[in-house]
């Protein structure tokens, strides 16, 4: 029977995720099925939100088996097929394990057109993080031409797709990252208005509140924590935070002790949602399409930091905690 390389996890971590959570095997690769189709993994992503399923405690989606192989979005190309739909030399997307081939139903994978975009892409602003990005601040967001749209993480893969959207919309947009070459490059390649490097900035509030003199309107929060808290000072009235991600307290072994947002929502009449991006699956295709069409008219670009190697995705995975991509991460395989 055929093998292939498969990550599982190992442990659950205690505080940040270390390289021993995971361990490298070889599994066995099952003989097609009707339906089904045998792929080779081209590329790999890796997101924030994986940290949440290596812990057992419960959330919005389940969480990953101990001893069991690890799994996010995948770019795959089909080497044997038995659906009626894919054949050999297709690409698909779908969420996958992290094996270098394996067997997946054909009815639970996407198409993808490597002609249209590089096949990272789909993974990207044109796969779940563009989504993510556009459905959250479209929906919840509801931003009016003019107003003014901050943005936490605005470096990372979801906020640097935010903000271009925030542009396109008519916004003034603000972005917040953690160095000089990331805060250059929000401005100069992804058109933000202004950007502010919270690792030298001592007073967060001071320095929104310079950024956004008028005031923050949309809030498109991607870290949580302290950053969100200098947020809340400067929201207007009626204002709309999305609450995507929380990244800076992930691996916190503690509850943290944080400001009450309520006197913030209260005085201000303010709006703050979480929200996950299958909330909306009925306004998905609708969502692709649009920012397909942004994507080849060059109005939205794709940043992305390009680890090589099946054996480089947990260490992949760990950089995001240390911010070390600058726009989506995926790994080539």
């Amino acid at each position: 029977m055929r093998t292939t390389k498969t990550i599982l996890l190992k442990s659950r971590p205690e505080g940040k995720p270390q390289i021993t959570n995971f361990e490298f095997t070889t599994s066995d690769v099952p003989e097609l099925k009707e339906g089904e189709v045998l792929l080779a993994t081209k590329y790999v992503s890796v997101d924030p939100y994986l940290r949440g399923r290596m812990s057992d405690a419960p959330s919005y989606i389940p969480s990953f088996e101990v001893n069991k192989p690890m799994a996010s979005g995948i770019v795959a190309e089909v080497l044997e097929s038995k659906h009626n739909e894919l054949g050999k030399g297709d690409y698909v997307s779908g969420l996958l394990q992290w094996k270098e081939t394996q067997v997946a139903r054909g009815v639970e994978l996407i198409k993808v057109n490597a002609d249209k975009a590089p096949l990272s892409a789909y993974l990207g602003v044109l796969g779940m993080t563009g989504l993510t990005a556009y459905l959250g601040l479209t929906e919840i967001g509801k931003p009016k031409k003019g107003e003014t749209l901050l943005v936490s993480g605005a470096a990372g893969a979801v906020g640097s797709v935010v903000g271009q959207i925030g542009k396109i919309l008519g916004l003034r947009v603000v972005g917040i990252a953690g160095s000089d070459e990331k805060v250059n490059m929000l401005i100069s390649e992804f058109g933000f208005d202004e950007a502010i490097n919270y690792k030298t900035n001592n007073d967060m509030t001071g320095a929104i509140a310079k950024a956004c003199p008028n005031g923050v309107d949309v809030y498109f929060d991607n870290v949580g924590g302290e950053i969100s808290e200098a947020a809340l000072f400067n929201i207007n009235k009626f204002s709309r935070t999305i609450n995507c991600g929380a990244i800076s307290v992930y691996n916190n072994t503690e509850l943290p002790k944080s400001v009450s947002v309520q006197p913030f929502l209260i005085k201000k009449s303010a709006l703050m949602q979480g929200f996950i991006v299958s909330d909306f699956a009925d306004k998905h295709a609708g969502g692709v399409k649009q920012l397909a069409e942004w994507y080849s008219e060059g109005k939205i670009k794709s940043e992305e930091t390009i680890e090589e190697g099946f054996e480089n995705i947990p260490q992949a995975f760990l950089g995001l905690f240390e911010g070390n991509n600058k726009g989506k991460m995926v790994v080539k395989v």
